[in-house]
């Protein structure tokens, strides 16, 4: 691991608030290596039937109704394109504090996912509301550039108003072993966040094995994420239920040890109700009730809104709307 007094300082400081075992974990690069290879092995056949499995779950109408406005409050309303305005995220913002302008009885969304520089934007927008503003940061969506250009990144992201900031982990040295530099790295801008919270998107799709998402979930939590995130939604595969499960498993396993609540979040590919609902059995199922709240688990969409409204309004009366009537603009 680097020698900077900085970053020592930040492991320090981790090392000492970890329980004993762990704390021993992140002492040197040869022990968390030898921790995160130490970990169980994912059952691949178990993790992926279990998951089929899942898929063929149904519940009952009022069961449905719950679960419908349970993943509206767990969603990060997210525009995330070249194309972005300060008007998008205005009209963005009005749909995330009423999303359906005939139901004022349906909750607001968790939080508002935009770029660092549109961050002031969304805090005017949603101001007052207690909806979130999470802004991707670190040289979103690649992680490819130097550290203090990442640190920039986040710094300017949470002095616009950011209270929630999505990191990427740098994937090239968490493949190549060099887990020691991602590990503080993810320290670092933990730091930097200040009182904001951070989730790490491990990019899962280029992780190749559910071993490393076992492994990149742990080291993200033994550095401090309050959250991680399987994606950007740029690489395909995105969020799949087993890799979620996979990371479920993680923050349930985290508690088991230390006694500390760590959210997931999902993001890249879920875009129907039945996707959404499926997310949620498993999080009950994998991780327990304790996570099924906005505070621990997050569903990171764009196009998913639209379809928990039509399918809202269709439990509601009896048929189906169309798309206008809830669409996100």
């Amino acid at each position: 691991m680097a020698s900077t007094s900085t970053t020592t300082e930040a492991s320090d400081r981790t090392a000492s608030a970890l329980p004993g075992d762990l704390s021993d974990a992140v002492r040197d690069d040869a022990s968390l290596r030898r921790f995160l290879h130490g970990l169980p092995g994912v059952d691949q056949v178990g993790v992926e039937q279990r998951s089929a499995g899942l898929a063929t779950r149904s519940i009952k109408k009022a069961a449905k109704l719950w679960a419908i406005d349970t993943a509206i409050s767990m969603v990060d309303l997210t525009t995330l394109e070249g194309a972005d305005t300060p008007g998008k995220v205005r009209s963005l913002a009005a749909k995330a504090r009423r999303p359906d302008s005939d139901y004022p009885d349906v909750p607001q969304v968790a939080a508002l996912c935009v770029y660092p520089d549109l961050v002031e934007v969304a805090v005017d927008a949603v101001r007052g509301s207690g909806i979130g503003v999470a802004s991707v940061a670190t040289a979103f969506p690649a992680g490819r550039a130097h550290r203090d250009v990442k640190l920039s990144d986040t710094r300017f992201a949470v002095a616009a108003g950011a209270t929630e900031i999505d990191m990427v982990i740098d994937r090239g040295a968490f493949l190549t072993g060099r887990y020691g530099q991602v590990f503080e790295e993810i320290q670092a801008v933990k730091q930097a966040c200040g009182s904001a919270h951070l989730k790490v998107i491990l990019e899962t799709g280029e992780l190749a094995t559910y071993d490393n998402v076992r492994r990149a979930s742990w080291l993200a939590l033994l550095a401090g994420g309050d959250f991680i995130k399987t994606s950007t939604g740029k690489v395909s595969p995105a969020a799949t239920l087993p890799v979620t499960q996979v990371m479920l498993q993680a923050v349930r396993d985290w508690h088991d040890r230390t006694g500390e609540y760590r959210g997931v979040k999902p993001a890249g590919g879920i875009r129907t109700t039945k996707d959404a609902i499926r997310h949620l059995v498993a999080v009950h199922e994998v991780a327990g009730a304790d996570w099924l709240t906005p505070d621990l688990f997050r569903l990171g969409a764009s196009s998913l809104l639209t379809d928990l409204l039509m399918q809202r309004r269709a439990q509601r009366n009896g048929h189906y709307s169309g798309p206008d009537y809830v669409t996100v603009d």
